[in-house]
């Protein structure tokens, strides 16, 4: 893991919401980074941060059983930075806390979803992970993934398996933007179907 991230020395920086994306489809970053000003906003994106914002005033009412927790201290909208790493972030909420006498760190990612989180939202949190542990100093051993519409909680355990995946998915986005190599697109195609870039894609669609 360390030979890897060795690997990315450069002035710019990777966002984290990149690394959900390109393993949700390369492409997307591709022309974000290469076609910039091209993307909208769409109104998922929009709703998105309005229904982020009513879970942040909600979220104070609350405690954080539904979090496993007893008692620890949130932070909203953190900001994370890793040379390392090559890239930026904000986290919607970090939960410190020293239950059962361990000071440790949980990182929640709000989403306004229902379904199950797939394996882009878990990276885009053992990313949040590896880039809290350089900055607080502190262990995250598990990450959360807050779903608005339900209000459920899915904890997702940070393994070393989706720490390497997401260190890998960081290099790969810094040496397709670097040779502005258009990669493979999605192998499912359902997912070309709404998508915002598909008039660029005459190769798959």
């Amino acid at each position: 893991m360390n030979d890897a991230i060795e690997l990315i020395d450069d002035t710019w920086k990777i966002r984290v919401v990149d690394l959900k994306q390109y393993e949700y489809c390369p492409r997307v970053v591709y022309y974000q980074y290469c076609l910039p000003g091209v993307r909208p906003t769409t109104y998922k994106m929009a709703a998105g941060i309005v229904a982020q914002d009513r879970v942040n005033q909600l979220e104070e009412r609350r405690g954080l059983a539904a979090y496993g927790l007893k008692t620890g201290q949130r932070h909203y909208h953190v900001s994370v930075r890793s040379e390392k790493l090559g890239c930026t972030g904000q986290v919607d909420m970090v939960i410190e806390t020293q239950d059962n006498g361990l000071h440790r760190l949980l990182p929640v990612d709000f989403k306004l979803s229902r379904r199950q989180p797939g394996r882009h939202f878990q990276l885009q949190l053992a990313c949040y992970a590896m880039m809290l542990e350089d900055d607080w100093g502190l262990p995250v051993a598990e990450g959360a993934i807050y779903l608005i519409p339900s209000k459920r909680v899915i904890k997702i355990p940070i393994t070393n398996r989706l720490r390497n995946r997401a260190i890998r998915h960081l290099l790969e986005i810094h040496q397709m933007v670097h040779t502005q190599r258009v990669p493979n697109a999605t192998r499912q195609r359902s997912k070309c179907v709404n998508c915002e870039f598909r008039r660029f894609c005459n190769d798959v669609i």
